[in-house]
């Protein structure tokens, strides 16, 4: 594997263990940061899949043209498109006064990015 990609993968997996800690977090289980992280992790291990592919790495948040990139690579790729929908704004959303994100919406995120996680690794052999 690249090193590149493999640093990619490991800044993706801190963010999936700070997600999973504030998910299992029985006192003040912060769900913004489930969100937030579950939607940068996702982001991580797309561009993981791009620097493995020696694609440029675009400097964009958004998971919908990522995964549109990764299609481009393989079309399997589209498993993952309603999974990362459902994160896809929260690279923002809880980042402001105004709106927190709740136990349910974590818990979506959460199993979505599993998902993607999972997919991801397996297609990078990991």
């Amino acid at each position: 594997m690249n090193p590149l990609t493999l640093e990619w993968v490991e800044k993706a997996e801190g963010d999936f263990s700070t997600a999973q800690r504030e998910m299992r977090a029985r006192n003040a289980p912060n769900y913004d940061a489930v969100c937030f992280h579950t939607q940068q992790c996702s982001e991580k291990y797309l561009k993981a899949i791009l620097q493995e592919n020696d694609q440029t790495i675009p400097k964009i948040h958004s998971l919908a043209d990522l995964v549109a990139l990764c299609i481009k690579i393989n079309p399997s790729f589209t498993l993952l498109e309603g999974d990362l929908m459902i994160m896809e704004e929260y690279a923002v959303q809880f980042r402001y006064p105004g709106q927190s994100a709740v136990k349910h919406e974590a818990k979506q995120a959460f199993k979505a990015v599993v998902t993607v996680r999972q997919f991801i690794r397996n297609f990078l052999g990991l």
